[in-house]
């Protein structure tokens, strides 16, 4: 069974460039408090890596 990312996004992205918006959304959290669980993959480590600043990551079976 492959691994799996609980993503949970703890800061607002108000004052954070576009991009960074953009990937939030891309990875499904629109608002703080929002959670999504991902397959890891390099992908979505890619995004995660992007806002690290804004989410907390939790790895889970």
């Amino acid at each position: 069974m492959a691994a799996r990312l609980k993503i949970t996004q703890i800061k607002s992205k108000v004052s954070e460039k576009q991009y960074q918006r953009d990937t939030l959304r891309s990875l499904g959290l629109k608002r703080i408090g929002d959670v999504v669980v991902r397959e890891d993959t390099p992908q979505n480590r890619g995004y995660v890596n992007t806002v690290a600043h804004l989410v907390k990551v939790e790895e889970i079976d």
